[in-house]
């Protein structure tokens, strides 16, 4: 079994976790419906970058008379 030969001090165990640390997730703002979503992704209206690539479901409106 390996056994090492001295300590990791914590300035070293430091330096190794340094970059364990969660991440934000990139987001960015269409620039045609200003909604903020993932990057290279389509946000929720349908648009990617300006262009709408995904036609929304057109809902049939009924009259409440």
């Amino acid at each position: 079994m390996a056994v090492q030969k001295s300590r990791r001090t914590p300035a070293t165990r430091g330096s190794r976790r340094s970059h364990d640390k969660i991440k934000k997730p990139a987001v960015s703002v269409d620039p045609t419906s200003g909604e903020t979503h993932l990057r290279h992704r389509v946000s929720p209206d349908g648009f990617y970058r300006g262009v709408q690539v995904v036609a929304q479901p057109e809902v049939p409106e009924e009259d409440h008379e």
